[in-house]
């Protein structure tokens, strides 16, 4: 998978695959958007994470975290060819750590470096009513604000109307358990890599279009 080995001098555009993890489900549907995107020809994924964000954490954090994918830099942003937000929900909303970042990318908000791009969203929760949808909503927000192109999991998706566990037309979801121990379904694997590919297919054709416009 091109996501956690991508270099910076390498030409092949990326799609940002961007979350925050706390007990690892939420990296698991990254995981499983990456391959999405890695399926589709011409465009290949890259995996980052977001440090934790307290007194205690930002002062003995690591530069490199011990597992999983690598720090995001506002440069992975700034260049991809589209987004995939994912973050475990908090009281309804996405994690600190996700929104810390995107608060300190107001310089490419200002320039519009991200307009016209396509951005979409992933999340679990502890329970099956802990507010899956409205974290993907708010984390739509400051998506909308950067002029970028939503776009969620249509029901052409036939699993989103079977599924007994995570899902939504909003974006991928999961349901971890009080504990964290339920594990990622099928259904749920199957409606990540169909969102990693619908935004690696979007991102290519958006991509052609704002070079045809110049």
């Amino acid at each position: 998978m091109g996501s956690d080995t991508a270099t910076r001098g390498n030409d092949m555009p990326y799609v940002l695959v961007l979350y925050y993890s706390r007990h690892g489900a939420t990296r698991t549907l990254a995981d499983e958007i990456a391959k999405g995107v890695d399926s589709v020809a011409g465009i290949e994924a890259r995996l980052r994470t977001v440090p934790a964000v307290s007194p205690v954490s930002e002062a003995t954090a690591p530069e490199i975290p011990d597992e999983g994918a690598i720090y995001v830099e506002e440069e992975d942003l700034r260049q991809c060819a589209g987004l995939a937000l994912g973050s475990p929900t908090r009281f309804g909303n996405m994690a600190a750590p996700l929104k810390y970042f995107l608060d300190t990318t107001s310089g490419l908000w200002m320039n519009g470096v991200l307009v016209d791009r396509p951005a979409t969203a992933f999340t679990s929760t502890a329970s099956l009513h802990g507010g899956q949808e409205s974290t993907l909503l708010t984390m739509l927000i400051p998506l909308l604000h950067h002029g970028m192109v939503y776009a969620g999991v249509p029901y052409s998706e036939t699993r989103l109307i079977h599924t007994r566990s995570g899902g939504t037309p909003y974006g991928t979801s999961h349901v971890a358990g009080a504990d964290g121990s339920r594990e990622v379904d099928d259904d749920e694997r199957h409606l990540a890599r169909a969102q990693g590919r619908r935004i690696a297919e979007l991102s290519l054709g958006l991509a052609r279009m704002r070079e045809a416009r110049g």
